[in-house]
């Protein structure tokens, strides 16, 4: 008798077996995928668009669940769509389900499909370091597709948005501890310095202390938060008192004070060659009312991708190449 007819079926437990939902309780998926467009984006036009179809295909998708449920979902204003409130109760409850789904398709689909690395940075590092150096990188590894995307945003990993992202953090603010399921490591460790031009210095008042820099013209980027943080540091109270342009990009702020607009907040890393150069003067040099204060580059991936071959290799030639060519930036061992 072979293994198959030995098999005694009678002896299996068929309650244990996890059973698929009934079919009359799942809604056809493209009808659902429709209502979900239309609940995050707010109106029948945008969804269609996101999903790549006719909007007469999705308004047609919206009745059909609508009338596969049996109740309204979705009320038509002279302002646009709204839901109803049965409707967001009910995208409440399955809009999260259709994220997992999308992501673990995601992850099936980028399973054993590496050969491509995309980067998401902080624009400075970017710009100042990572761009001069990845060709020897790439060099060493041949045929990798690789993508860098200067941003302050961080990207959705669980969305496969990158493979890896570099951030920057000020040791002296509460420093971002890694999300669910992700993994980071110091790549970096820089003084943070208020920098400006000879000729903007010059021209004002000598600074001795912190406090003095409130009565002088602070570059910002956002918004005022940088400097409060930093000068908070130095117990100056500020919030009130702080002024200046705010110029949206930490490369502009710089630019301004080589320009001799006023003082910038800086990192020793991406304003090395104007330091070196004398087009910027770091204020609190050789001053003892100026401990320095330091801020770290960050490297981030998910966490069951830390140690894949791609980005375990550039971990170890990013480790490397600053420890060998800004050895005075190298993390601290031990």
């Amino acid at each position: 008798m072979n293994a198959f007819h030995q098999f005694d079926c009678s002896r299996v437990d068929m309650s244990a077996t996890p059973r698929p939902p009934e079919r009359k309780s799942l809604p056809p998926f493209e009808a659902l995928r429709a209502f979900d467009a239309v609940a995050r984006l707010g109106g029948i036009r945008k969804a269609a668009a996101w999903l790549s179809r006719d909007h007469a295909v999705v308004s047609r998708h919206l009745r059909s669940i609508e009338s596969w449920l049996g109740v309204q979902l979705v009320a038509r204003t002279p302002g646009g769509i709204v839901l109803t409130e049965q409707g967001r109760i009910y995208h409440a409850s399955i809009s999260q389900a259709l994220e997992d789904i999308a992501h673990a398709t995601l992850d099936v689909l980028n399973s054993g499909q590496h050969n491509s690395l995309s980067i998401w940075c902080t624009p400075g590092f970017a710009l100042h370091w990572l761009s001069q150096h990845f060709a020897a990188f790439e060099a060493r590894n041949a045929g990798i597709d690789f993508e860098l995307r200067p941003t302050d945003a961080s990207p959705d990993f669980a969305a496969h948005e990158a493979d890896l992202d570099i951030r920057f953090d000020a040791t002296y603010e509460d420093v971002a501890t890694p999300a669910p399921g992700q993994q980071q490591g110091i790549i970096a460790q820089v003084p943070i310095i208020a920098v400006a031009s000879s000729r903007y210095l010059d021209a004002r008042d000598s600074i001795v202390d912190p406090a003095d820099l409130l009565s002088h013209e602070l570059l910002h980027e956002s918004g005022t938060n940088n400097w409060v943080q930093w000068l908070r540091s130095y117990d100056v109270a500020c919030e009130s008192r702080i002024g200046g342009p705010r110029l949206w990009q930490g490369h502009l702020t710089v630019d301004a004070a080589r320009h001799g607009r006023g003082i910038a907040l800086a990192n020793s890393l991406i304003i090395r060659d104007d330091l070196e150069s004398g087009a910027l003067i770091d204020i609190g040099a050789g001053k003892d009312n100026f401990p320095t204060r330091m801020g770290h580059y960050v490297l981030i991936a998910r966490r069951d991708r830390w140690d894949e071959r791609l980005v375990r290799t550039f971990r170890r030639w990013l480790r490397e190449t600053i420890a060998k060519e800004l050895p005075e930036f190298a993390p601290k061992r031990g």
